[in-house]
């Protein structure tokens, strides 16, 4: 039996501050796996730690403790010029996250992957004309089947952004104050009070018809 294309065992990253007591500032536990190829969404306010999660999972932020696996590799323990092939974080407009190397690559292991198995997509940037966001959408999709996870993760301000994550992602994570609540579709996330909050007006019931009617993505083939 093959092990699971993700799973975070453990993981605790705490941020500290003061250059004697350090006191804790803030602090970020994830305890989760994914055993099959998935779109899931990540939403959260300003500062809960999406990007923190992500970073832990991509092997360029350190957990405190714990462990990220990525079909069995801790990706901790790879070599950083390879740990791309495992997991890749695009932050913004496809940027990739640069590593912090705390150990020389010669005592690390290899990926044993030439193709990252899981996308990390860190508030991508969409452009509303011209079918882009069907085309980002079709990706989204063609890497699932090639079986891989997509992790997408929006701050929502504009309701198309929440039309994007009821399209295409069949679960969905969102962080507050550095936890983790785990939801397996849409409307289960939408019975939570503090999503609901943190929407706003974004979360109310909506009648997603006809393309370019309030609530439907703009214009372009999304299949």
């Amino acid at each position: 039996m093959q092990p699971a294309l993700l799973q975070l065992r453990n993981v605790r990253k705490v941020y500290r501050r003061g250059l004697l007591d350090r006191v804790p500032a803030f602090s970020l536990e994830a305890g989760f796996s994914v055993d099959a190829p998935a779109v899931i969404g990540v939403m959260g306010p300003n500062g809960s730690g999406k990007t923190t999660l992500f970073e832990l999972i991509a092997g360029s932020n350190m957990p405190t403790s714990g462990e990220v696996l990525v079909r069995g590799v801790n990706i901790h323990r790879v070599k950083y010029a390879e740990r791309d092939r495992l997991a890749i974080h695009y932050h913004q407009s496809y940027q990739v996250r640069q590593f912090r190397r705390l150990w020389p690559s010669i005592m690390l292991q290899s990926a044993r992957s030439d193709y990252p198995l899981v996308h990390l997509f860190d508030e991508p940037q969409f452009n509303t004309s011209d079918g882009y966001i069907g085309f980002m959408l079709k990706f989204f999709r063609k890497l699932r089947r090639e079986g891989r996870v997509v992790f997408i993760c929006l701050h929502p301000n504009e309701r198309y952004h929440v039309d994007i994550m009821r399209e295409v992602c069949e679960r969905f994570i969102f962080v507050r104050q550095g936890t983790l609540t785990h939801v397996d579709d849409w409307p289960t996330l939408m019975k939570l009070e503090p999503v609901r909050a943190y929407l706003g007006t974004l979360a109310e019931p909506f009648e997603g018809a006809a393309s370019g009617a309030p609530g439907a993505l703009p214009a372009g083939n999304h299949s």
